[in-house]
């Protein structure tokens, strides 16, 4: 297996150094470029398609957005929040534009270099210390949302939403609909974020509520 490629992110140059040096040293990554503003971070994704981009959440550019751009139109690329922000509306913030991870500035190497891993593999990543504050800030959230009208999915993802219900694991899905496996994985992390899921299994709960184009499909494989 290849080392994940990596792009990091932050307008603090003795940070940035510092980090960089971490994921150098490391033989399970490789540094293919840095930044120190959002424009940066775009310019990077759309020239290099790193497996994951570490960013900052405050410096120049609406970070926020590039998040979303990135997460939606980069083919599988995933972002990792790396900031000093200990209020839980920035976490929320973030991983509704479609971060993979929210990770403390005041976090150990360790748990940088865990939740970038996590991110890569397609889990969602929060400071330990930090999570449950998080996680109750995304249910009072979801909640809210829920409550202002219905959920509404484009036919791409009420395919995939159809396969998952009967089964089907991520490349089973790409065969299926003729796309790439990394598509399906954004496509993953997008419903996530519209059916107020933090994970896979979650996913398959919302959905399991949802009447995908006006009707239930078969839970068979066949």
């Amino acid at each position: 297996m290849g080392s994940i490629s990596i792009a990091l992110v932050d307008d603090h140059p003795l940070l940035l150094a510092g980090v960089v040096n971490l994921f150098e040293v490391n033989g399970d990554f490789t540094v293919v470029a840095k930044g120190a503003t959002a424009d940066d971070a775009l310019q990077i994704n759309k020239k290099l398609r790193p497996d994951v981009m570490v960013l900052d959440l405050f410096m120049p550019g609406n970070v926020f957005d590039v998040i979303t751009e990135i997460v939606t139109k980069s083919g599988g690329t995933k972002v990792v929040a790396f900031t000093a922000m200990t209020a839980s509306d920035y976490a929320v913030r973030a991983l509704n534009a479609g971060a993979s991870g929210y990770i403390l500035k005041g976090s150990s190497a360790e748990e940088l270099i865990q939740g970038v891993r996590a991110a890569h593999n397609g889990e969602t990543y929060i400071t330990p210390s930090f999570a449950c504050k998080v996680v109750e800030a995304l249910r009072i959230a979801s909640l809210r949302r829920m409550s202002a009208g219905p959920i509404k999915l484009s036919i791409r993802e009420e395919q995939i939403v159809r396969l998952l219900l009967r089964g089907f694991t991520n490349r089973e899905i790409a065969v299926g609909l003729g796309i790439g496996e990394k598509t399906v994985k954004n496509y993953m992390t997008i419903l996530m974020q519209k059916l107020h899921a933090r994970n896979r299994l979650e996913v398959l709960i919302a959905a399991q509520k949802l009447e995908v184009g006006g009707q239930r499909e078969p839970m068979s494989r066949h």
